[in-house]
């Protein structure tokens, strides 16, 4: 049997499968409802919910039995934690959150008061207002009653909750406090811990701060707290930041590495690390214009603030304004004094409304990202309001102001690290100028250009196509790779070289996949493509020759839009405190969610209900690849090449890496169709 020693000598030492070993061994024999709670933390760890929940309510039902109240609170706000952040229910979560601060409300001061304030991970409540009063009420119990656990996770959360307010350089300091209790200091549970660093890795990716993240991961490794006998939540989470990070950074083919490796180690792990490995995976699908997938990642998750701005630049590049504007709002009704995130918002409701056609709407999105930039650090944060404030200008015919707006902005972040920022206001530049000031429009061209040549994140297909009527090659600095047709001939340059061959239905797929990179295309609209037939909504020939699609688009807009309703319903209805109510909406939400999982196949694909996708899918293939290798018969390189990266399935694309020799594009009579 292990000893409390043996116990406490496994939880110092961070070796946690081991503490969970003798833990269990004891409680075979005894009933300890300190040790029944701290099993239960460690079950929670690992995210094995029906071990922890059975010792958390017999936990409960121990302190409840002899009148400790106070210890019944905290095992309640665990309980309420296990459920809002753990298994994902947000109805049972807050019932109970809402119980263990009632069991301490009437108590005599108690650690056990400050506990229940911050029952969840910082990382997941939504106003920063809220968790920053909260954390100051526990820092102040925790040091009256002299908890190093309680005084660590409150500086996290306190510091969390600074950040995302703005105030960076404050909260980053209480958050490195912290740390160093978590890393260095003993009377730290292994549970608090895991939540500093998760407060830790979450203010990182809020402020774009990757370094910070990398130099905290180098001390976390060398103190033990990460290994392959440690929870898998923290790794998860630490690859979940970064990856966002990188997004952000354009370091594209990075991130994709460290999101899939958080997606296998935490997939089965606890809702809020899953719902993190979801959401910097969709913003990364966004990215790369791959949404379906995005869609098929956030579906479900649309209850939580944290999913909420990938869904809305989902709807935004969709351009179903009004759904992009209406998911936008009930974000920022949700995250109150939440700067940082609410900035990302007001984009998006910016770009929702210019598409609206609500100027209006749109000046006043701007200017309260202004009012939040005032009051905040974040170099980031202030470029993207100008942005959108010189969209608002230049929607409203004011260019000039725009332009000036945009060059001082420029001038302001010139040596910050936001590559991807910078180029958005080059090119929003070039846009501008390109009928005034020709010169000035290629200035900004060539910079766009020479910011993504550096970066593994390439531009998007609309956008090269007005870097090329400026003269500028957009799509890479390397040596370009050019197939352009003329007639019933195309031609394959490289360099000064050049050969001709034949037209063929492949070489047309080929030039479409290459002039809309890195952009999907479904293999129905490339049959499409070779055979001449319009692009039109109404009428395509993937809803040809089968039972077409379990659910169409008119259908599948109609159930999001009822989703969000229902969503809006199910937060009005938890302010209120009726639950059933809650609980009803939320059924009706899961029977939604769930046809449309239906209508939606591997990687976000329509399921088909018969099999002319696949045909062309196998018809689409064979003609790519015969193609790609009359390529490479005349330009062996560039062809090769051009056979790693061209993605064949049911939906194709041209994926080039930043090893490869050449880059390809597409010249005159090349591009064929436009439509996303």
């Amino acid at each position: 049997m292990g000893t409390v020693e043996e116990i406490r000598a496994a939880l110092e030492g961070f070796d946690l499968g081991a503490a969970a070993e003798l833990l269990d061994r004891y409680l075979s024999t005894q009933d300890d409802p300190e040790l029944r709670l701290v099993r239960g933390q460690l079950a929670y760890l690992f995210a094995d919910f029906d071990v922890a929940r059975r010792h958390f309510e017999a936990s409960l039902e121990t302190f409840r039995a002899g009148g400790e109240m106070n210890r019944a609170g905290f095992v309640a706000s665990w309980l309420g934690r296990l459920f809002f952040d753990g298994i994902g229910n947000q109805v049972a979560g807050r019932a109970w959150l809402a119980r263990a601060r009632r069991m301490v409300a009437d108590l005599e001061p108690c650690v056990e008061q400050g506990w229940v304030v911050l029952a969840t991970v910082g990382c997941s409540v939504a106003d920063a207002g809220g968790l920053q009063r909260d954390a100051r009420l526990a820092l102040d119990i925790a040091r009256r009653f002299s908890d190093p656990d309680l005084e660590a996770k409150a500086l996290a959360d306190g510091g969390l909750a600074l950040v995302s307010a703005g105030h960076i350089g404050e909260g980053l300091g209480w958050i490195d406090e912290a740390m160093a209790m978590a890393t260095g200091e003993r009377g730290v549970s292994p549970a608090v811990k895991s939540q500093v660093v998760c407060s830790l890795f979450t203010a990182c990716e809020r402020t774009g701060d990757l370094a910070r993240a990398q130099a905290w991961m180098q001390v976390l490794t060398e103190a033990g707290m990460f290994g392959p006998r440690q929870p898998a939540m923290g790794l998860a989470h630490c690859s979940n930041a970064c990856g966002l990070l990188l997004t952000e950074a354009g370091r594209w083919t990075e991130a994709e590495a460290l999101l899939s490796q958080a997606a296998a180690i935490g997939g089965r792990g606890v809702y809020f690390t899953r719902l993190n490995t979801v959401v910097a995976l969709a913003e990364l699908r966004l990215r790369q214009g791959r949404l379906d997938e995005a869609e098929a990642l956030l579906l479900g998750h649309d209850d939580r603030v944290e999913a909420l701005r990938p869904w809305a630049r989902l709807h935004l590049a969709r351009r179903d304004f009004e759904l992009a504007a209406a998911v936008a709002r009930r974000g920022l009704r949700l995250l109150g004094q939440d700067r940082v995130r609410a900035a990302g918002l007001l984009a998006v409701l910016v770009e929702a409304e210019l598409g609206r056609g609500d100027l209006e709407a749109a000046a006043d999105a701007a200017a309260a990202m202004e009012r939040m930039a005032g009051e905040s650090e974040s170099v980031a944060a202030r470029a993207e309001a100008a942005f959108a404030r010189a969209r608002v200008d230049a929607a409203s015919g004011r260019e000039e102001e725009a332009i000036s707006l945009l060059c001082a902005t420029l001038a302001e972040i010139a040596g910050s690290d936001i590559p991807l920022v910078s180029a958005k206001l080059h090119l929003e530049l070039a846009r501008l100028q390109a009928n005034h000031n020709q010169a000035a429009a290629r200035a900004d061209a060539r910079a766009v250009a020479a910011i993504h040549a550096r970066l593994d994140a390439p531009i998007a297909g609309e956008d090269v196509a007005l870097l090329r009527t400026l003269g500028v090659d957009g799509s890479d600095q390397r040596p370009t790779a050019m197939l352009s047709r003329q007639g019933d001939k195309w031609t394959v340059r490289v360099g000064t070289t050049s050969a001709q061959l034949r037209d063929t239905k492949g070489l047309r797929y080929l030039a479409e996949l290459i002039s809309c990179s890195p952009v999907e295309r479904h293999v129905l609209n490339l049959v499409d493509v070779a055979e001449g037939t319009p692009a039109d909504p109404g009428l395509q020939r993937r809803q040809l020759g089968d039972a077409g699609e379990l659910l169409d688009a008119t259908a599948k807009a109609a159930y999001r839009r009822r989703i969000e309703d229902l969503r809006a319903e199910v937060e009005a209805a938890l302010d209120v405190g009726d639950d059933d109510r809650a609980a009803r909406a939320d059924a009706e939400i899961d029977a939604l969610v769930t046809e449309l999982s239906r209508a939606v196949g591997l990687g976000g694909r329509d399921r088909r209900a018969a099999s002319a996708a696949e045909r062309a899918r196998l018809n689409v293939t064979r003609a790519l690849r015969a193609a790609i290798a009359r390529v490479a018969e005349v330009q062996p390189v560039a062809g090769a090449s051009l056979d790693r990266a061209v993605r064949t399935g049911l939906y194709c694309a041209y994926e080039p890496s930043p090893e490869d020799e050449v880059v390809w594009s597409t010249g005159p009579g090349a591009q064929m169709f436009t439509s996303a």
